[in-house]
């Protein structure tokens, strides 16, 4: 099971199709996802039009895509209002700077252009040991190299807790898959934003089931109703 799978299956099965995503660097993802409507924010892509016209031949959806080569906050506040003006992001895949203020913040704002029954889907939200789970300026001391999931682990931790209009869990698999949809919450927790900045890799370690509400990459099938 791997983010892709996730988002074929969605797709497919519940038929969500306008796609957005966050953080697509050189679209191994994006370029595969069969919709006519695919949003890609990125602020350096990792492809050139060669690659496009390539995988375009590959998949003819891919002839559809809307490109925005800027940060994503620059996205939302000049483009989103009026790229998602006749028409809401179904599925949006996150994996775009893994840094809890950064990825709540594209979280929040993907939500202001959701439809009330889309999915989000996080990536690097278990991160398997303290390298991974770096800042950003370490993974570039050690020259980028290894797996980088940051402290987006934090911002599930934070929509479990302060957004009780939200259902929020972490499938585990693919480096951590946060699956984000607009359902109550009845499982919210009690941290609050400070106690959660302050919170280190070690506290997560020992507390990371319960605080992802981690469960097996087969549960996916089973919350979607697609078994």
């Amino acid at each position: 099971m791997d983010r892709l799978e996730c988002i074929k299956s969605l797709m497919k099965k519940k038929n969500l199709k306008g796609y957005l995503e966050i953080g697509v660097s050189n679209g191994h993802i994006l370029f595969r996802v069969k919709s006519n409507f695919k949003i890609a924010v990125d602020p350096a892509f990792f492809f050139d039009n060669a690659r496009k016209i390539g995988k375009t031949f590959l998949n003819p959806y891919n002839l559809f895509n809307r490109y925005f080569r800027k940060t994503s906050d620059d996205f939302f506040e000049q483009d989103a209002p009026s790229v998602f003006e006749k028409r809401k992001a179904e599925l949006a895949l996150i994996d775009g700077m893994h840094v809890y203020e950064l990825a709540l913040r594209d979280v929040e704002n993907t939500l202001r252009y959701m439809d009330e029954e889309g999915v989000i889907i996080m990536h690097d939200c278990n991160p398997q040991d303290r390298a991974a789970a770096c800042s950003f300026d370490e993974w570039k001391a050690r020259g980028f190299k290894g797996a980088w999931n940051g402290d987006v682990w934090k911002t599930i931790l934070h929509l479990r807790c302060l957004r009780s209009d939200l259902t929020v869990f972490v499938l585990d698999c693919d480096h951590g898959l946060g699956i984000i949809t607009k359902k109550r919450n009845e499982k919210a927790m009690h941290f609050s934003m400070n106690d959660i900045q302050k919170l280190t890799y070690d506290d997560f370690d020992a507390n990371r089931k319960a605080w992802l509400d981690l469960r097996p990459a087969g549960y996916f099938y089973e919350y979607f109703g697609l078994k």
